[in-house]
């Protein structure tokens, strides 16, 4: 540890010529020659050879260790069935809750161009600035139903809503397991992962009802 010069100040001058007498030694210390011999004093206590396991034969002794025990099978089981959970039931979409008053508004895609769009010889394919409604190039082929599965109500609004349309409805779950949904009722059934399409369209309540009009979107927060 280094001291400052404040602190050697709170030194007496006692203390100060002791400092300095150890400096003075430990520097004569330095410098003896490197030829001043070494003897042998003798061992001090009892001395063991050093013996440094391999690491990678302690965890492979280990892992047969587990699998012995079948704690290895336990571990591997319980791994499964957490990803098993995860998938069978993905997390609920946040912010999104059912519908208590029935609410209709357009949400328009339409993006504005910042930066250059090129081709890979650099050729400039959409200039800066140039507006785009991804309508005009892929128009929405099905209306999207967004549904939390957990609730049977709104699970009965959407058996009715996809008969009416003779099945040509994309249904999206905002809470629930859609792979059961999707064994009960025979038909793919997708899940808004993280909320992203309910942020982007503005949807905060459920079942909504996502159709094209026009070159906007229209959404239906449905009763």
């Amino acid at each position: 540890m280094r001291c400052s010069d404040r602190c050697f100040g709170q030194l007496s001058g006692r203390q100060f010529r002791g400092q300095v007498g150890a400096l003075a030694l430990i520097v004569a210390l330095c410098s003896v020659p490197l030829t001043v011999g070494a003897r042998d004093l003798g061992a001090i206590g009892p001395t063991y050879p050093i013996a440094e396991p391999n690491l990678l034969q302690v965890i492979l002794d280990r892992l047969q260790a587990a699998q012995r025990s079948g704690e290895l099978d336990r571990v591997n089981r319980q791994a499964q069935q957490r990803l098993r959970d995860q998938v069978e039931n993905p997390p609920p979409v946040t912010g999104v809750v059912k519908t208590t008053q029935a609410r209709s508004f357009h949400f328009d895609p339409t993006l504005l161009v910042t930066q250059p769009i090129t081709d890979a010889d650099g050729r400039v394919l959409v200039p800066p600035g140039t507006t785009i409604n991804p309508l005009d190039v892929v128009p929405l082929s099905r209306p999207l139903l967004f549904v939390d599965a957990r609730d049977e109500s709104q699970l009965k609004r959407a058996k009715l809503l996809i008969d009416e349309r003779m099945g040509q409805l994309k249904l999206i779950l905002t809470g629930g397991s859609y792979l059961e949904l999707m064994r009960r009722w025979q038909r793919p059934v997708f899940y808004d992962q993280q909320g992203l399409l309910v942020q982007r369209l503005g949807i905060r309540q459920v079942p909504a009802l996502v159709t094209q009009d026009g070159r906007r979107l229209r959404i239906d927060e449905l009763l």
